[in-house]
């Protein structure tokens, strides 16, 4: 099968990533703890190269406070073991005071040459509860000032979380000129405000096709009014095999040792949990069919044992591209997929589906001003 082109005239196929389980979320069944694909730098860090190998051209490098490694540790050390793929690194913002934020960033980009890309998150620390408009408020700042600390000489910054004057912004100018590409994700209306301004790729997590197109069109709306475009990403789990009955059994075998109680306490410890997104991965479970099917070959079972992202696409080969083509012609230009055990799966994709893929990677254009191409037949807007 041969994927339609996209409609961006600058971009003609689609950047398809992989997922590195750093938050202690590999299994060989869902919801049963495997030693041997614990959160490790051993073992995440083989998934990483086997993506490499593979051909996927980014990889996900989440971040939890409360299991897995260090993301930002975890990327500096897989820097000298890659040399190709891009590494899409989580930051949660207030984690790290903003402008040391800044300066490892960009002694990151140095390390990987340009080969990071970062994903902006918004979330409650260890022991905290935060209201979301101050945590929203709170990454809008931190976004700013990675922003100045990226493009001016001195970082100059009165905000309601932060405030400095005159700091030289020497040590922390990136490889990348204004920096890396920020991937963001949220569905509050301040979440959206903040990637229509500041953010460049608005990732999405799966759910039946016309609320994606929805929020696309909020993100969108939220663009416009900065004179901005974005890209649209998709984060979702797949299982492809030979046949559709092979992929439908084998996501029947995954969830076959799953305590359901015990996956709502996999749920539960992620900071995410109460979130608006989580909400609407849980809407789609409850509209599901008796084998979790929310719509043809889109498969809910997966977010019964993992908060956030929590379906999978599921079918042959022909089936998963045929979706994946589908996505596109909405205006998709990023994939992120995973699935379990993430090195086997990895191959399972790489062999049957990404040599039939037209990839690349998403254009750094700094700014992200209006491209001159037409508009979606949607009419979400221009895509660079």
């Amino acid at each position: 099968m041969t994927v339609v082109p996209v409609t961006s005239a600058d971009l003609n196929g689609a950047e398809i990533s992989w997922f590195s389980a750093l938050c202690s979320d590999d299994y060989a069944y869902l919801g049963v703890p495997d030693g041997a694909l614990r959160s490790s730098w051993e073992h995440c860090s083989a998934i990483l190269q086997e993506a490499e190998h593979q051909g996927f051209r980014n990889i996900l490098c989440p971040s939890s406070y409360q299991v897995g490694q260090d993301t930002l540790s975890f990327v500096a050390g897989c820097a000298p073991i890659t040399s190709s793929i891009n590494m899409l690194a989580a930051i949660r913002c207030g984690e790290m005071q903003p402008i040391m934020l800044a300066r490892t960033v960009a002694t990151l980009d140095h390390m990987l040459k340009g080969r990071l890309t970062l994903n902006v998150i918004s979330s409650d620390f260890p022991g905290e509860v935060a209201d979301s408009a101050y945590r929203y408020q709170r990454s809008r700042e931190v976004v700013e000032i990675l922003k100045q600390a990226w493009t001016q000489d001195e970082i100059n910054f009165d905000g309601e979380v932060y405030q400095f004057k005159g700091i030289s912004t020497d040590p922390a100018r990136p490889y990348q000129t204004g920096g890396p590409l920020l991937y963001f994700g949220g569905y509050s209306p301040a979440a959206l405000d903040l990637c229509g301004e500041h953010c460049d790729v608005y990732l999405m997590w799966p759910e039946p096709e016309e609320n994606i197109i929805q929020r696309m069109k909020d993100a969108n709306q939220a663009a416009e009014k900065y004179n901005r475009t974005l890209d649209y990403g998709l984060r979702v789990h797949v299982i492809v095999r030979d046949t559709e009955t092979e992929a439908r059994e084998y996501a029947d075998h995954l969830v076959s040792q799953l305590d359901d109680e015990y996956g709502k306490l996999i749920r539960d410890r992620a900071h995410d949990s109460i979130s608006l997104g989580v909400a609407h991965q849980a809407k789609a479970r409850e509209l599901a069919d008796t084998f979790g099917y929310v719509e043809p070959n889109l498969w809910t079972g997966v977010g019964r044992a993992r908060s956030g992202c929590g379906a999978a696409l599921v079918g042959s080969t022909d089936q998963v591209l045929s979706k994946i083509e589908q996505y596109q012609k909405l205006g998709i230009r990023a994939f992120i997929f995973s699935g379990y055990p993430h090195i086997d799966e990895c191959k399972s994709f790489g062999q049957r589906v990404l040599p039939h893929l037209k990839t690349v990677s998403l254009p750094h254009v700094y700014g992200r001003v209006p491209a001159e191409t037409p508009k979606t037949p949607l009419g979400i807007g221009d895509r660079r």
